[in-house]
């Protein structure tokens, strides 16, 4: 509000308050919550909980499962998701795993493996890495094994035939 600060001035234009910028609001398409964004290339699939599918999954991109999959999921260089809906029957390879969800089956990881404290994973892992939260359920061997990237070439020498007196 303007107060007069002497007699006889004349009016002045109040100074305006800077605009303040609104606060961003999410982006949504076509009026429905995103997914989560895969890592590392940005496109994610995603099997929904009213899904099932019995069968081979290949492919490019990572793949965010909350429905039920029969069979094998091959997505080398990605990352599977089983979300907290997710029921997999099915041996899993990729870059990385994440569980939240059931899975029956064996999972090979180029780099890591998750289980999350609801997530629970009945067969073997094979990964440079393995995380289990306080809750998880596992039952399975583990397999630790080097990061692809970072395997050091080791040459052993060749041994000598041995030669047998008859």
């Amino acid at each position: 509000m303007w107060k007069p600060t002497q007699t006889g001035t004349t009016n002045a234009a109040p100074t305006p308050e800077p605009a303040r910028p609104a606060p961003a609001a999410p982006v949504y398409e076509n009026n429905a919550p995103s997914r989560p964004q895969a890592a590392v290339s940005g496109e994610q699939a995603t099997i929904g909980k009213g899904l099932t599918i019995k069968g081979e999954i290949n492919g490019s991109e990572s793949l965010y499962i909350d429905g039920k999959v029969e069979g094998s999921v091959n997505l080398p260089g990605n990352r599977v998701t089983v979300g907290r809906n997710g029921q997999v029957a099915a041996s899993i390879t990729a870059r990385e795993i994440v569980v939240l969800g059931k899975v029956r089956g064996n999972v090979t990881a180029t780099d890591r493996v998750d289980i999350r404290a609801e997530g629970s994973l009945s067969g073997d892992v094979a990964a440079a890495r393995i995380s289990i939260e306080d809750g998880a359920f596992f039952k399975g061997g583990i397999d630790i094994r080097k990061p692809e990237g970072k395997q050091a070439a080791v040459v052993a020498p060749t041994p000598e035939p041995v030669k047998v007196a008859q």
